[in-house]
């Protein structure tokens, strides 16, 4: 009998290891995200899982076939699974940016090239995730940079060709220390030419 109960209990225990090492079920799209999906596709937009064990979203409107404006964008609005969303040199507004206020998971945004300015940033606020973000060719100034002060996990900024100031990035590092800031690219000076040597004097 000792047996038998020593092989049922190995075989719990097999089990239950088992069971610990079956990956969870991936979560299946729901008809909306789906439909948003197709959408976006349709328009030349990319939409792809980050890997093949994370169904996180990547989502590209950069290299889309038509003109992206506010209308387009309001079709991220169910996928709130998405991490990445590239928004690069579309035609979006500062009025565009409340599409993405459910996006709670959002990691990397890139709007450079866009029409946003200071009033757009204020609808970044609740982005509690944001790791990156690029502003490069934007109006954004020093105004605009204190709506980004909340975001504790924002490790990379760029403001290239924007209005900041040093003022202003003085202050948002302040706000948030561990922040990397790039401005542009910053040309090294000329070397010196080398200086003829004096003749000496007999």
């Amino acid at each position: 009998m000792r047996g038998w109960t020593v092989l049922l209990g190995a075989a719990f225990v097999t089990g239950a290891v088992f069971a610990q090492d079956k990956p969870a079920e991936k979560p299946q799209p729901t008809e909306a995200q789906k439909q948003a999906i197709a959408q976006i596709k349709k328009l030349g937009g990319l939409v792809l899982e980050l890997a093949q064990n994370d169904p996180r979203l990547d989502v590209a409107f950069h290299l889309a076939d038509v003109k992206i404006t506010d209308a387009e964008l309001a079709l991220v609005k169910p996928l709130t699974q998405t991490a990445h969303l590239n928004l690069r040199g579309t035609e979006i507004t500062d009025a565009g940016l409340a599409h993405l206020a459910e996006l709670k998971g959002l990691v990397r945004l890139h709007l450079e090239k866009t029409k946003i300015t200071d009033a757009g940033l204020e609808h970044l606020r609740g982005l509690e995730n944001l790791e990156y973000l690029n502003l490069y060719g934007t109006a954004v100034s020093d105004a605009g940079l204190k709506h980004l002060e909340g975001l504790k996990k924002l490790k990379k900024l760029y403001l290239w060709q924007t209005q900041v100031t040093d003022a202003g990035v003085a202050a948002l590092k302040q706000a948030l220390p561990e922040l990397q800031i790039t401005r542009g690219l910053e040309l090294a000076k000329p070397a010196e030419p080398d200086k003829k040597p004096e003749e000496k004097k007999e």
